[in-house]
């Protein structure tokens, strides 16, 4: 009787279904740095509804741009169920950072790396025609308790120099050609100072989708991104993106560009873009 017990619980186990993945919510998010000069706008008076704000959309992952050490510290601190990789554009703890969280409940991150957009990628420099200098942090995203992985790209190009933002682009192209032996699908998230009718951005869709318009009909919210923190004034100015790898097994479910606020006053002078993706 026993081995008949037996028998029956190991049939039933082996014919229960899988547990389905839940989808990635992705998020680029230039939180702009932390300057006196802001004054009414300024970070300590804005910092604490931009955390409620991504506490409440819950994403998997979301790439920052223009976070200082001290802001990402705070994030750190509040957002108790993420970490972050990456480091500052001017060394470790300095300057400006291209930050990438994650929900630690949810995946996990390695291979990480920071690199600078300049013709010296592996030391602190400037390149080209760029303003500042410029940084992309990237890491190899996995899953939890599955054998999904996904690379994970998140970049700020310079907001003047032309040639900065064409190059810097083929470079991290490059980076990915390099890394990305096992062909995983690959996202990358930004605030790229550029239109989507750019040259840069009719180069990129070479190898990459624009996860808006893969959203097809599911689409919400501003159709610009930057804001410069003028409340009253139409918002058109399209310049930050989440971009997904062609022939990937990835669906884009929908996209928005969220334009929260709070007493007429926005969280940061760019709104996050938001994209829902699932695996096929």
């Amino acid at each position: 009787m026993k081995h008949i017990l037996l028998t029956i619980v190991v049939i039933f186990a082996s014919c229960s279904p899988e547990k389905e993945l839940e989808n990635l919510k992705v998020i680029t998010y230039n939180l702009r740095l932390d300057v006196a000069s802001d004054g009414e706008n300024a970070w300590a008076n804005r910092s604490d509804y931009l955390i409620s704000q991504i506490k409440f959309y819950e994403p998997t992952v979301f790439g920052t741009q223009e976070g200082k050490p001290n802001q990402i510290a705070e994030m750190q601190e509040k957002l108790t169920h993420y970490n972050y990789i990456g480091t500052g554009r001017d060394g470790e703890n300095k300057g400006e950072y291209s930050a990438i969280f994650y929900d630690k409940r949810k995946v996990k991150f390695s291979n990480v790396k920071t690199f600078w957009l300049s013709q010296t990628p592996e030391k602190n420099s400037k390149g080209w025609d760029a303003a500042y200098p410029r940084i992309c942090t990237y890491g190899l995203m996995t899953v939890l308790n599955s054998d999904k992985k996904i690379w994970f790209f998140n970049t700020h190009l310079d907001h003047k120099g032309t040639q900065a933002q064409l190059k810097g682009m083929k470079l991290i192209e490059t980076e990915i050609k390099k890394i990305n032996t096992k062909n995983y699908p690959v996202i990358i998230t930004g605030d790229f100072n550029v239109e989507p009718n750019s040259e840069l951005i009719s180069s990129l869709k070479n190898n990459f989708s624009d996860t808006k318009e893969l959203a097809g009909e599911n689409v919400f919210g501003s159709e610009g991104t930057f804001n410069g923190f003028k409340f009253h004034e139409p918002i058109t100015r399209r310049i930050d993106y989440i971009m997904l790898s062609k022939n990937s097994n990835l669906k884009v479910k929908k996209y928005a560009v969220l334009t929260d606020s709070k007493n007429l006053k926005y969280p940061s002078d760019h709104f996050p873009v938001f994209a829902e993706i699932e695996f096929k």
